[in-house]
Protein backbone atom coordinates (compact mmCIF):
# COMPACT_ATOMS: atom_id res chain seq x y z
CA UNK A 1 0.00 0.00 0.00
CA UNK A 2 1.62 3.56 -0.85
CA UNK A 3 2.31 5.60 1.84
CA UNK A 4 0.09 8.78 2.12
CA UNK A 5 1.31 11.56 0.16
CA UNK A 6 3.08 14.93 2.28
CA UNK A 7 0.20 17.43 2.62
CA UNK A 8 1.88 20.61 1.39
CA UNK A 9 2.26 23.57 3.27
CA UNK A 10 -0.30 26.61 3.33
CA UNK A 11 0.98 29.75 2.31
CA UNK A 12 0.17 33.51 2.81
CA UNK A 13 1.01 35.64 -0.30
CA UNK A 14 1.12 39.53 0.39
CA UNK A 15 1.75 42.91 -1.13
CA UNK A 16 2.55 45.70 0.20
CA UNK A 17 0.97 48.73 -1.96
CA UNK A 18 0.91 52.77 -2.10
CA UNK A 19 -0.74 54.38 -4.77
CA UNK A 20 -0.40 50.73 -7.01
CA UNK A 21 -3.99 51.08 -8.44
CA UNK A 22 -3.32 50.50 -12.14
CA UNK A 23 -1.35 46.93 -10.53
CA UNK A 24 -2.82 45.68 -7.90
CA UNK A 25 -5.99 44.05 -8.90
CA UNK A 26 -4.03 41.71 -12.17
CA UNK A 27 -1.29 41.05 -9.58
CA UNK A 28 -3.24 39.99 -6.79
CA UNK A 29 -5.25 37.87 -9.83
CA UNK A 30 -1.94 36.36 -10.28
CA UNK A 31 -0.76 35.57 -7.35
CA UNK A 32 -4.63 33.32 -6.77
CA UNK A 33 -3.76 31.84 -9.62
CA UNK A 34 -0.41 30.84 -9.02
CA UNK A 35 -0.65 29.86 -5.29
CA UNK A 36 -3.91 27.62 -5.99
CA UNK A 37 -1.00 25.54 -8.62
CA UNK A 38 1.40 25.39 -5.51
CA UNK A 39 -1.03 24.38 -2.50
CA UNK A 40 -4.89 24.31 -1.66
CA UNK A 41 -4.30 26.11 1.41
CA UNK A 42 -3.36 29.80 0.36
CA UNK A 43 -4.21 33.24 1.13
CA UNK A 44 -3.56 36.42 -0.65
CA UNK A 45 -3.09 39.98 1.43
CA UNK A 46 -3.12 43.51 0.16
CA UNK A 47 -1.27 45.63 2.53
CA UNK A 48 -2.87 49.24 1.08
CA UNK A 49 0.07 51.74 2.79
CA UNK A 50 -2.48 54.93 3.42
CA UNK A 51 -2.58 55.33 -0.68
CA UNK A 52 -4.10 58.31 -1.86
CA UNK A 53 -5.71 56.63 -5.52
CA UNK A 54 -8.18 53.95 -5.25
CA UNK A 55 -6.22 51.26 -4.46
CA UNK A 56 -8.36 50.78 -1.06
CA UNK A 57 -11.43 50.49 -3.07
CA UNK A 58 -9.68 48.30 -5.39
CA UNK A 59 -8.08 46.13 -2.86
CA UNK A 60 -11.40 45.76 -1.07
CA UNK A 61 -13.68 44.82 -4.14
CA UNK A 62 -11.20 42.33 -4.69
CA UNK A 63 -11.75 40.76 -1.02
CA UNK A 64 -15.38 40.71 -2.24
CA UNK A 65 -14.41 39.26 -4.84
CA UNK A 66 -12.47 36.26 -4.05
CA UNK A 67 -12.79 34.63 -0.67
CA UNK A 68 -8.85 33.98 -0.27
CA UNK A 69 -8.21 37.28 -0.51
CA UNK A 70 -8.03 39.85 2.56
CA UNK A 71 -7.64 43.57 2.49
CA UNK A 72 -5.06 45.44 5.98
CA UNK A 73 -5.51 49.22 5.44
CA UNK A 74 -2.88 51.85 7.05
CA UNK A 75 -5.50 54.98 7.77
CA UNK A 76 -1.86 56.94 7.45
CA UNK A 77 1.36 55.84 5.14
CA UNK A 78 3.46 54.49 7.52
CA UNK A 79 6.89 53.56 4.54
CA UNK A 80 7.73 50.76 3.13
CA UNK A 81 8.68 49.08 6.34
CA UNK A 82 5.84 49.60 7.86
CA UNK A 83 3.99 47.69 5.33
CA UNK A 84 6.31 44.89 5.26
CA UNK A 85 5.81 44.84 8.89
CA UNK A 86 2.33 44.04 8.50
CA UNK A 87 2.31 42.12 6.09
CA UNK A 88 4.05 39.71 8.00
CA UNK A 89 2.15 39.82 11.20
CA UNK A 90 -0.94 39.71 8.78
CA UNK A 91 0.03 35.97 7.73
CA UNK A 92 -0.66 32.76 8.96
CA UNK A 93 0.33 30.29 6.74
CA UNK A 94 3.31 28.46 7.04
CA UNK A 95 4.83 29.45 4.28
CA UNK A 96 5.31 33.25 3.17
CA UNK A 97 5.92 34.83 -0.22
CA UNK A 98 5.96 38.58 -0.55
CA UNK A 99 6.87 41.28 -3.64
CA UNK A 100 5.52 44.80 -4.37
CA UNK A 101 2.23 45.86 -5.40
CA UNK A 102 3.89 48.32 -8.51
CA UNK A 103 4.58 45.26 -10.68
CA UNK A 104 8.04 45.26 -11.53
CA UNK A 105 7.82 41.19 -10.64
CA UNK A 106 5.69 38.91 -11.45
CA UNK A 107 3.98 36.54 -9.17
CA UNK A 108 3.70 33.79 -11.34
CA UNK A 109 7.42 33.55 -10.92
CA UNK A 110 7.03 32.83 -7.79
CA UNK A 111 6.59 29.24 -8.71
CA UNK A 112 10.52 29.16 -9.03
CA UNK A 113 11.02 29.63 -5.87
CA UNK A 114 8.98 26.90 -4.25
CA UNK A 115 10.26 24.45 -6.60
CA UNK A 116 13.63 25.81 -4.61
CA UNK A 117 12.25 25.09 -1.42
CA UNK A 118 13.03 21.73 0.75
CA UNK A 119 13.55 20.57 4.00
CA UNK A 120 16.84 22.25 3.67
CA UNK A 121 16.11 25.58 3.03
CA UNK A 122 14.23 28.50 5.09
CA UNK A 123 14.19 31.24 2.75
CA UNK A 124 14.32 31.45 -1.39
CA UNK A 125 15.41 35.01 -2.15
CA UNK A 126 15.34 36.18 -5.36
CA UNK A 127 17.89 38.29 -7.31
CA UNK A 128 17.23 40.07 -10.44
CA UNK A 129 18.40 38.78 -13.83
CA UNK A 130 18.86 42.24 -14.94
CA UNK A 131 17.37 45.44 -13.92
CA UNK A 132 14.86 47.30 -16.00
CA UNK A 133 15.14 50.57 -14.72
CA UNK A 134 16.44 54.01 -15.73
CA UNK A 135 20.34 53.88 -15.66
CA UNK A 136 20.69 56.47 -12.71
CA UNK A 137 18.62 53.90 -10.96
CA UNK A 138 20.37 51.20 -11.89
CA UNK A 139 24.24 52.71 -10.96
CA UNK A 140 22.91 54.54 -7.62
CA UNK A 141 21.75 50.76 -7.20
CA UNK A 142 24.58 48.90 -7.88
CA UNK A 143 26.62 51.07 -5.46
CA UNK A 144 24.24 50.96 -2.37
CA UNK A 145 24.45 47.32 -3.42
CA UNK A 146 28.37 46.86 -3.08
CA UNK A 147 28.33 49.66 -0.32
CA UNK A 148 25.92 47.57 2.45
CA UNK A 149 27.30 44.14 1.15
CA UNK A 150 30.82 44.87 2.20
CA UNK A 151 29.42 47.12 5.20
CA UNK A 152 26.67 44.13 6.64
CA UNK A 153 28.94 40.99 5.47
CA UNK A 154 25.98 40.08 3.46
CA UNK A 155 26.71 36.58 1.35
CA UNK A 156 23.54 37.21 -0.70
CA UNK A 157 23.37 38.45 -3.97
CA UNK A 158 20.86 40.77 -4.32
CA UNK A 159 20.15 42.62 -0.77
CA UNK A 160 16.60 44.49 -1.83
CA UNK A 161 14.92 42.23 -4.94
CA UNK A 162 11.63 42.11 -3.33
CA UNK A 163 10.40 38.64 -4.28
CA UNK A 164 11.37 36.34 -1.12
CA UNK A 165 9.44 33.12 -0.23
CA UNK A 166 9.99 32.13 3.56
CA UNK A 167 9.24 29.98 6.43
CA UNK A 168 7.26 31.84 8.89
CA UNK A 169 8.92 30.62 11.40
CA UNK A 170 11.71 33.07 10.96
CA UNK A 171 10.28 35.56 12.93
CA UNK A 172 9.94 33.79 16.18
CA UNK A 173 13.66 34.47 15.94
CA UNK A 174 14.09 37.92 13.77
CA UNK A 175 12.54 40.69 15.50
CA UNK A 176 11.63 43.65 12.37
CA UNK A 177 12.08 47.13 13.54
CA UNK A 178 12.47 49.69 10.95
CA UNK A 179 9.52 51.31 9.17
CA UNK A 180 11.52 52.67 5.90
CA UNK A 181 13.44 50.81 2.96
CA UNK A 182 16.44 49.96 4.60
CA UNK A 183 13.74 47.02 6.12
CA UNK A 184 15.21 44.66 3.93
CA UNK A 185 19.25 44.95 4.79
CA UNK A 186 17.91 44.55 8.54
CA UNK A 187 16.09 41.62 7.19
CA UNK A 188 18.90 39.71 5.55
CA UNK A 189 21.51 40.73 7.97
CA UNK A 190 19.31 39.48 10.84
CA UNK A 191 18.02 36.07 9.03
CA UNK A 192 21.92 35.64 7.95
CA UNK A 193 22.88 35.83 11.07
CA UNK A 194 20.43 33.93 12.84
CA UNK A 195 21.72 30.83 11.07
CA UNK A 196 19.02 30.44 8.50
CA UNK A 197 19.63 28.35 5.03
CA UNK A 198 18.82 30.97 1.88
CA UNK A 199 18.70 29.75 -1.67
CA UNK A 200 18.99 31.81 -4.37
CA UNK A 201 16.80 31.90 -7.81
CA UNK A 202 16.94 34.24 -10.90
CA UNK A 203 13.85 36.32 -11.50
CA UNK A 204 12.81 38.85 -14.20
CA UNK A 205 12.50 42.62 -13.08
CA UNK A 206 10.32 44.89 -15.39
CA UNK A 207 10.03 48.25 -16.28
CA UNK A 208 7.66 49.73 -14.18
CA UNK A 209 4.16 50.51 -15.73
CA UNK A 210 2.16 52.35 -13.95
CA UNK A 211 3.11 55.07 -10.98
CA UNK A 212 6.62 56.49 -10.55
CA UNK A 213 9.06 55.45 -7.18
CA UNK A 214 9.17 56.85 -4.01
CA UNK A 215 12.60 56.68 -3.49
CA UNK A 216 14.80 58.13 -6.09
CA UNK A 217 15.47 61.96 -4.75
CA UNK A 218 17.77 63.64 -3.13
CA UNK A 219 15.97 64.00 0.43
CA UNK A 220 15.47 60.24 0.26
CA UNK A 221 18.15 58.95 -0.74
CA UNK A 222 20.54 61.44 2.27
CA UNK A 223 17.84 59.45 4.63
CA UNK A 224 18.49 56.28 3.37
CA UNK A 225 22.25 56.85 3.89
CA UNK A 226 21.93 57.74 7.34
CA UNK A 227 19.30 55.41 8.35
CA UNK A 228 21.93 52.81 6.86
CA UNK A 229 24.75 54.00 8.67
CA UNK A 230 22.71 54.17 11.76
CA UNK A 231 21.55 50.69 11.16
CA UNK A 232 25.24 49.39 10.25
CA UNK A 233 26.00 50.52 14.26
CA UNK A 234 23.42 48.74 15.49
CA UNK A 235 23.69 45.65 14.22
CA UNK A 236 27.60 45.52 12.98
CA UNK A 237 28.86 47.59 15.82
CA UNK A 238 26.85 46.94 18.58
CA UNK A 239 25.26 43.30 17.61
CA UNK A 240 21.90 44.28 19.31
CA UNK A 241 19.76 41.98 17.24
CA UNK A 242 22.27 39.19 19.03
CA UNK A 243 20.67 40.19 22.39
CA UNK A 244 17.23 40.07 20.65
CA UNK A 245 17.21 36.78 19.53
CA UNK A 246 17.90 35.22 22.52
CA UNK A 247 14.09 37.12 24.00
CA UNK A 248 12.40 36.71 20.33
CA UNK A 249 10.86 33.32 21.23
CA UNK A 250 8.76 34.84 23.61
CA UNK A 251 7.80 37.72 21.11
CA UNK A 252 6.24 34.62 18.98
CA UNK A 253 3.39 34.64 21.12
CA UNK A 254 2.10 37.68 19.28
CA UNK A 255 1.85 35.90 16.06
CA UNK A 256 -1.34 34.66 14.78
CA UNK A 257 -2.39 31.04 15.13
CA UNK A 258 0.12 28.67 12.49
CA UNK A 259 -2.47 26.67 9.76
CA UNK A 260 -1.65 24.25 7.62
CA UNK A 261 1.12 21.68 7.61
CA UNK A 262 5.06 22.84 7.70
CA UNK A 263 7.63 21.82 5.23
Amino acid sequence: MPAPATPKPGLSVFLPAYNDSGTIASLVITSLKTAERLTPDFEVIVVNDGSADSTAQIADELARTYPQVRVVHHEKNRGYGGALRSGFASATRDLIFYTDGDAQYDPAEMEALWAAFNDNVDLVNGYKISRSDPLHRIIIGRVYHHTVKILFGLRVRDVDCDFRLMRRAIFERVVLEKNSGVICLEMMKKIQDAGFRIAEVPVHHYHRAFGKSQFFNFRRLFKTGVDVMKLWYALVVRGEHRRQSAVAPAASAHLPPRSGDGV
